[in-house]
């Protein structure tokens, strides 16, 4: 063999390697959705049905007293600003199932639909470390605030009498005004969802 043919067989090699990798079929990928889901198991975006109004995520599970004790709090924050904002109960544990969630739901009296967000991305999206935490999106999706509901809860297990702070009411008003809301956080109390599966 001539030595100018050498380099040129590689070429010729490497040509049908490339091709014939080309013409392989290519296998389907299973992708494996991470969106929250409602406790019937579909994929939902809280902020697509929004429809353009203020979010409400409120980050609760159903094994944390503090939460348990924020029940009639959120359910009278979801009465006074319904029609103008869209309140959704997220939980993040993977371990609370759909049978689970909806019991504890009917036992606290919620009419606020719930989210299952067991990959996490609503608590990435809303910074979220704590249940109860509240996360509010003015209407073009952007987060205003994140943080506690109120001052009720000054530390685990200790609490005041009553709230000295509005910080979740706060936040609702202004993102619906179109404003500011100060502050833009604030530290809650409760259970740290990094505790969770």
């Amino acid at each position: 063999m001539c030595p100018w043919q050498i380099p040129m067989l590689r070429i010729i090699s490497m040509a049908f390697l490339f091709c014939g990798f080309a013409a392989l079929p290519s296998v389907p990928q299973t992708v494996r959705s991470t969106s929250p889901e409602n406790l019937d198991g579909k994929p939902v975006d809280p902020f697509a049905s929004g429809s353009g109004r203020v979010v409400v995520l409120l980050f609760v599970r159903t094994d944390c007293p503090i939460s348990n004790r924020y029940a009639p709090t959120i359910r009278k924050l979801h009465e006074k600003f319904r029609g103008k904002a869209d309140f959704w109960l997220v939980y993040p544990d993977a371990g609370e199932s759909a049978s689970r969630i909806r019991t504890h739901d009917e036992q606290f009296h919620f009419v606020i639909p719930a989210l299952r967000d067991v990959h996490r991305e609503l608590v990435k999206r809303s910074h979220a470390t704590i249940t109860p935490e509240a996360a509010v999106f003015d209407s073009a999706g952007k987060l205003v605030y994140h943080g506690r509901i109120d001052d009720w809860y000054e530390d685990f297990g200790r609490s005041r009498a009553a709230p000295t702070t509005q910080e979740l009411d706060n936040a609702i008003r202004t993102a619906l005004d179109g404003k500011p809301t100060v502050p833009d956080h604030a530290n809650a109390v409760g259970c740290y969802i990094s505790d969770l599966k």
